[in-house]
């Protein structure tokens, strides 16, 4: 408009967006096109929504280029663009650019990236994009769209594969392994407690090796939630399902996500994936128990008093701890020098209600001195390719019956796809009543025991996957 000549941004920009005046007006001029010696106003909304970063640089440039009949008007319909402007006028990445990416390729619009951008935003089948290096390269391809074809998807490209670390390289636990198969193929959450060197950190590391790898929707919810998250996002890895091992010194906010403009934690970032908290009672109580809700949702709530967020938190929980402080509670091998009170304080660390939501209660216990001969590696150790497939048969049973793994299942659903015959309610009722299982215990084991019978290809519960499955509620 006329007026004193200037350019005014409106719309909540914070600090980052309103220089960027002074980063386009650089671009501008030293991509060798005119500055409009006018009034301008650049309106970002909705105006009620805080803006930041430098994600609206090129937009702001090319708009004004458009308004100044610079480039053709009619060349920016069906477009979007992203990117960040150095004073040169070349295109530097931002991140978050998964999400803008799919929602664009939803409106079928082309969008233009900075090219380290373009491998990210190019992981939506649908998507069109064009890599661009500078605003002067964007300029021409609106000028003549045939000069740049769309960058290549890379699904073809990014490799599934997960973990060089095989199951078979663990010695002896042969309950365990097959716990951990059962806990893959349904996704059951698990807790394993031994004492030090029993290898449950180990199992642990090999449970990503066994799981059936990711569609490409699940992929690209996990993706876009490590894309906004400003973590190093690897797009050639971004098929595999994320493994999350947080540090035991860590915040609540940083297990369920937070923060003044509120962004994802581990247990969103583990989404479609595994959390493993290794010595569990080493955690801050109150850190744990705000596992509870999201282990029964799959969806975390982060409320401030401006908004609200809602990320996506359907993880498989795999934890682990030792049975006392010292760790060696009874291992024939070393002499445990807690006391009653110290291992009852200990084990109080972790409520009651957390760990009835937890499926698997397995036992670790310490290796015989000899597991350590070079030669005592069993011969019948299967691998994780193997497992995998037996895991990958086992949820095809699952979504082919009822659309969903064994572990989502609501309690409506149990009653119809986990039938039991009159004596084998008697035999759960009995006990449940001896070992005071809770209501949520006995949909549980349930639960694992239909994934055990589509483990062994039955079609119904039988009583041998029943007590299996209470064999798993060890007392902590």
């Amino acid at each position: 408009s006329s007026g004193l000549p200037g350019l005014n941004i409106v719309g909540l920009p914070e600090a980052a967006v309103r220089e960027s005046k002074d980063r386009v007006r650089s671009a501008i001029i030293n991509s060798k096109f005119e500055f409009p010696v006018r009034r301008i106003t650049i309106n970002l909304a909705p105006a009620d929504l805080p803006k930041e970063g430098g994600r609206f640089d090129l937009a702001i440039a090319l708009g004004i280029l458009a308004a100044s009949d610079q480039i053709p008007k009619q060349s920016l319909q069906d477009k979007e663009f992203l990117g960040e402007l150095a004073l040169s006028g070349s295109l530097r990445p931002v991140p978050a650019i998964l999400p803008a990416a799919i929602a664009a390729s939803q409106q079928q619009h082309i969008l233009i990236t900075p090219q380290q951008n373009a491998d990210e935003a190019s992981l939506p089948r649908q998507s069109k994009v064009i890599a661009c290096k500078s605003l002067l390269e964007a300029s021409a391809y609106l000028n003549n769209p045939d000069l740049k074809p769309h960058h290549p998807h890379l699904v073809s490209h990014a490799s599934a594969d997960v973990c060089t670390a095989d199951l078979n390289e663990v010695r002896g636990q042969h309950q365990a392994k097959r716990a951990l198969t059962i806990a893959a193929a349904g996704g059951h959450s698990m807790l394993m407690f031994g004492p030090p060197g029993s290898g449950k950190t180990m199992l642990a590391s090999r449970l990503p090796g066994i799981l059936p790898p990711m569609d490409e929707q699940e992929a690209l919810e996990s993706a876009s939630i490590a894309s906004i998250s400003g973590t190093n996002f690897n797009v050639q890895q971004w098929l595999q399902r994320p493994f999350r091992n947080p540090h035991h010194t860590a915040s609540a906010v940083a297990l369920v996500g937070g923060g003044s403009n509120p962004k994802p934690g581990e247990i969103s970032l583990a989404h479609n994936g595994v959390l493993f908290l290794d010595e569990l009672p080493e955690f801050d109580r109150k850190v744990l128990e705000v596992l509870r809700e999201p282990l029964e949702s799959g969806h975390v709530i982060i409320s401030r008093a401006a908004q609200q967020a809602k990320f996506p938190a359907l993880f498989q929980l795999l934890a682990a701890m030792n049975p006392c402080p010292c760790g060696y509670q009874g291992d024939p091998n070393h002499r445990c020098q807690c006391g009653e009170e110290q291992i009852k304080r200990y084990r109080s660390k972790i409520s009651g209600p957390l760990l009835d939501r937890i499926d698997l209660h397995i036992n670790v216990p310490a290796l015989p001195q000899s597991a350590f001969r070079k030669n005592a590696q069993s011969n019948e150790s299967i691998s994780s390719e193997k497992i995998r497939n037996l895991v990958g048969q086992a949820r095809d049973r699952q979504l082919t019956r009822q659309g969903k793994i064994n572990s989502q299942l609501s309690s409506k659903e149990i009653d119809q796809y986990c039938p039991l015959n009159d004596s084998q309610i008697q035999h759960l009722e009995n006990a449940a009543r001896q070992l005071k299982f809770s209501a949520r215990a006995y949909h549980r084991i349930l639960r694992v025991a239909r994934t055990i019978a589509d483990l062994d290809q039955c079609p119904a519960i039988e009583t041998e996957h029943l007590n299996e499955s209470l064999h798993y509620r060890a007392k902590i």
